[in-house]
C-alpha cells in the first residue's frame, strides 16, 4: 500500500509535466502533482544526461549534440514550460500593468514570446556546449532546480487567477515546509562528485542553483504581483537557462 501511495503522485506529476506514455491508473489526480515536481525534473534530466553521454559516445560533435538534448527536452515536456515562457514574455512585454495577465491569457504567440524562446533554446544550447566537465548531473540538477523554483513560486507568492488551471498547485503545497524534502533531494545531488576534475569552485557553483531558484520566481512576482501557471513554466525555463549558464562559468 506504502509503495502503490508514493507512485500515484509520481504518476500524476509525470502525467501533468510531461509528455511520457503513464498508465492512467498512475495519474488520475493531479490535484498534488507539484509535491513531486523536482522528482519529475531529476528523472527527465536523468534521462536528458543519458542521451548525451550516449550522443557522445557514437562521436557526435558537442554542439551538435546540445541541440539535440535540448529539442529532446522541449518533446518530453510537451513544451509546457515553454509555453508559458513565452506569453509571460508577451505580458511582460506591453507597458500598462493593468493589461498583462490579459495579454499572457491570448494563446496566440506575440514577438517577445517569440524571442524569449529563441533566447532559451539558444541559451541552453550553447550554455550545456560549453559545460567543461558532468554534464549529466548538470542536466539532473538543471531540471530539478528548474522545478523547485516552480515550488517556491507555488508556497511563498499569491496566486492571481483563481480560476486559472494552475490554482489547485497552492492546495498541494500549502506550506514552506513541503520545499525541504525535494530541496534536501537536490543538495544531495549537487554534493556528489562530479568526475576526477570535481572541485571546490564547482561545488559552489552547484549551490548557487538553490539561490537561483529564490531569485527568479521572486523577480517574476514583483513584475506582476504575483504568479499563474505560465509564469510557472516562465521560471522552470529561466531557472534551467540561468543554471546552466553559471555550470559554464571556469
Amino acid at each position: 500500500m506504502l509503495g502503490w501511495e508514493m507512485v500515484k503522485p509520481l504518476g500524476a506529476a509525470l502525467t501533468f509535466y510531461t509528455a511520457l506514455p503513464v498508465p492512467f491508473a498512475w495519474g488520475v489526480d493531479i490535484q498534488y502533482a507539484a509535491q513531486m515536481a523536482p522528482t519529475v525534473g531529476v528523472l527527465l534530466g536523468g534521462c536528458l544526461g543519458l542521451l548525451d553521454w550516449g550522443l557522445a559516445a557514437v562521436g557526435m560533435p558537442v554542439l551538435v549534440g546540445s541541440v539535440v538534448v535540448v529539442l529532446c527536452w522541449i518533446g518530453l515536456t510537451g513544451g509546457l514550460h515553454l509555453d508559458g515562457a513565452m506569453d509571460t514574455a508577451d505580458g511582460l512585454a506591453v507597458q500598462d500593468p493593468s493589461r498583462r495577465l490579459e495579454v499572457m491569457s491570448d494563446s496566440a504567440t506575440g514577438a517577445f514570446g517569440a524571442m524569449a524562446a529563441i533566447a532559451l533554446l539558444l541559451l541552453k544550447a550553447v550554455a550545456l556546449s560549453a559545460i567543461p566537465e558532468g554534464r549529466e548531473v548538470g542536466l539532473v540538477l538543471a531540471a530539478g532546480w528548474g522545478r523547485w523554483a516552480q515550488q517556491v513560486a507555488i508556497v511563498h507568492y499569491p496566486y492571481l487567477k483563481p480560476t486559472g488551471k494552475g490554482s489547485f498547485h497552492k492546495t498541494a503545497l500549502p506550506s514552506a515546509w513541503h520545499l525541504v524534502p525535494s530541496g534536501l533531494l537536490l543538495a544531495g545531488i549537487s554534493a556528489l562528485p562530479l568526475g576526477l576534475q570535481a572541485s571546490p569552485a564547482l561545488a559552489m557553483k552547484l549551490a548557487i542553483g538553490g539561490a537561483i531558484a529564490w531569485v527568479v520566481p521572486l523577480w517574476f512576482a514583483r513584475q506582476l504581483g504575483g504568479h499563474t501557471g505560465d509564469t510557472y513554466g516562465a521560471v522552470v525555463e529561466w531557472t534551467e537557462a540561468i543554471f546552466l549558464t553559471v555550470l559554464t562559468v571556469s
